[in-house]
């Protein structure tokens, strides 16, 4: 929904001003504004309440808090907080009517159902819920904004998915107690195709599937044990316990999956990778999957790729505006070398493909050399690496330099030899963009010296260093202040000063975020610019401690500087923080 159009045209024109002088009394806006809003209703027509979200004055939740005020009923700010909404209640009814009427069930008190609405002075809204619900109704108002998420929550939470894996695996777990399933497959192998056909084991994987996806997870484990299955997704970066299979499903469950990923079901004994696509909310989604064998059975774990979740926004990745001018300067560089670092999962090829969407040009020829390809982006060649045929990084980008490219992105530098290719790329002309393991921006240098590659080359190829880590972001729904201790307070190097000036938040748990007070993820960066200092600097063989504090003293800070800029914009946590920078 438009921000510009969320506020419903329920109010008459002749009441707009009485509005908009209780917007002024409450010192919402003033006068002056009120005068440039009417001006602008004159001119393109509207209802006061769209013109101001148009400009900006107000947002749509302060606009709908007034309207509430002047039209004598109650404003319920859900502020993301579930916890407010019966869920039986809520979904009684029907998801349709809801997103019709732009309106939630929240609940019921005085034998009155309670009717939370962007338009409640909707007549056909109210007779339609009343006929549904057989119920009298109590309308209330909230924003659409709010009103669309509790929507969202209500009909598609991940707890719908996960009440409905209990039930199926009580029903399994009871038809195991009574031989049911035992009797009827006793001549069948737990693990064959017959045992993965069955219809609760394929409806446990697709539950399994479908809950993942509403949860944002990133992967999902199976892990055999000796009498039970354990299953738990990565979520926000962190390992969550989900509903597991009776035990008796595990083999049958992971031989669906690799049925689906086009695997071997026979070979139990040697490591299988595959990889297969889902549909879910509307969106593909591919999954790529790994099943290893341990003392217990295959462990299985699927990578959940949802390209579409992702918002290759360079702007909108969490660059600090001196970074972010720093990043596009660097990437306007007609050849060098680009390099952000970090562990597994910290964002990195995120970052990357960003950068080549921003420099994405019809003008420009642009190659990847991936393994495996994450992301497909239109107007750009992308190589998928694949070594059972002799197809590696240094033979890709060999060819690639035959190909007449602009811009190279390398997936990994993982041995001289690549990384030997890429220095020659960047003194050719090229501007090469890749990823690195290290901790930090300074010790990238000392890895590439350890792996053999000549100081001179690094220092007249190298462009930029950025490392990377991800925190999550802490839970807007049930986000509350909170104080830090003064141990805290000096792992964080906060001064008093800071302390006193500064707003400390957490997340204290709620439906929204699974009890975690955390929601999302966001990056922090530290910035390593190689200008001509540094490059003497590289080829004198300073240690990394000593580029450290050179980049320091030009103003680029570290990670834990970037992660306590967001702990003051109230965004992240000093738990959180500490936790990525210091493990």
């Amino acid at each position: 929904m438009d921000s510009a159009q969320a506020i419903p045209n329920i109010l008459k024109p002749e009441t707009d001003l009485l509005f908009g002088e209780l917007l002024v009394s409450k010192g919402l806006i003033n006068r002056d504004e009120l005068t440039e809003v009417l001006n602008a209703q004159c001119e393109k027509g509207g209802r006061l309440g769209e013109i101001l979200l148009r400009l900006k004055i107000l947002n749509d939740e302060t606009i709908t808090g007034a309207l509430a005020e002047h039209l004598s009923m109650e404003y319920i700010p859900f502020d993301g907080d579930v916890s407010k909404i019966n869920m039986d209640i809520a979904r009684l009814l029907p998801e349709s009517i809801a997103r019709r009427f732009c309106l939630v069930v929240m609940g019921e008190a005085d034998d009155k159902v309670i009717v939370a609405m962007a338009d409640p002075l909707n007549v056909v809204a109210i007779d339609t819920i009343t006929l549904k619900m057989k119920r009298q109704i109590k309308a209330a108002v909230s924003s659409p904004r709010e009103i669309q998420r509790a929507i969202d929550l209500i009909y598609h939470g991940s707890d719908i998915e996960e009440q409905r894996l209990r039930d199926l695996v009580e029903i399994e777990v009871g038809n195991e107690d009574d031989g049911i399933l035992v009797e009827e497959d006793e001549d069948v192998d737990i693990g064959s195709e017959v045992a993965a056909s069955n219809p609760p084991v394929i409806r446990f994987v697709d539950l399994l599937l479908s809950q993942a996806v509403k949860s944002r997870a990133s992967d999902i484990h199976i892990e055999p044990q000796e009498k039970s299955t354990i299953v738990r997704m990565r979520i926000d970066g962190m390992l969550r316990s989900m509903v597991p299979p009776a035990k008796r499903m595990q083999a049958a469950v992971t031989a669906r999956i690799k049925i689906l990923s086009q695997m071997d079901i026979a070979e139990r004994r040697l490591p299988q990778d595959g990889r297969f696509k889902i549909k879910a909310l509307g969106r593909d989604i591919d999954v790529r999957v790994s099943a290893i064998p341990t003392i217990y059975g295959e462990k299985v774990v699927m990578r959940i790729l949802d390209a579409s979740a992702i918002d290759l926004n360079l702007d909108q990745l969490g660059f600090e505006s001196g970074s972010l001018d720093e990043f596009k300067h660097m990437l306007s560089q007609p050849h060098g070398i680009i390099i952000v670092t970090g562990p597994t999962g910290s964002g990195k090829s995120t970052t990357l493909y960003s950068a080549l969407n921003y420099l994405k040009d019809p003008t420009k020829n642009i190659t990847t050399v991936e393994n495996p390809v994450e992301y497909r982006l239109a107007g750009i060649n992308q190589i998928q690496v694949k070594p059972e045929i002799q197809l590696d990084f240094a033979k890709c980008l060999r060819a690639i330099l035959r190909q007449d490219p602009d811009i190279v992105l390398i997936g990994e530098i993982r041995d001289k030899e690549t990384v030997e290719i890429a220095i020659k790329a960047s003194l050719t002309g090229h501007l090469v963009l890749s990823t690195f393991h290290t901790n930090d921006a300074p010790s990238a240098i000392s890895r590439m010296v350890y792996m053999g590659v000549e100081r001179y080359l690094l220092a007249s190829s190298l462009n930029l260093i950025i490392a990377q880590r991800l925190v999550r972001r802490i839970c807007e729904c049930c986000k509350e202040p909170v104080s830090l201790d003064e141990e805290t307070l000096k792992r964080l190097k906060i001064n008093y000063e800071q302390a006193i000036d500064s707003v400390f938040y957490h997340g204290r748990g709620c439906q929204a975020c699974g009890g975690a007070g955390y929601f999302g993820r966001m990056p922090i960066f530290e910035f390593l610019a190689i200008d001509k200092d540094m490059r003497e600097r590289i080829i004198a063989g300073d240690s990394e401690a000593q580029i450290r504090t050179a980049s320091q003293q030009k103003g680029y800070g570290g990670l834990l500087e970037s992660g306590v800029s967001n702990i003051l914009k109230g965004l992240t946590t000093a738990e959180e923080v500490l936790r990525v920078t210091f493990g």
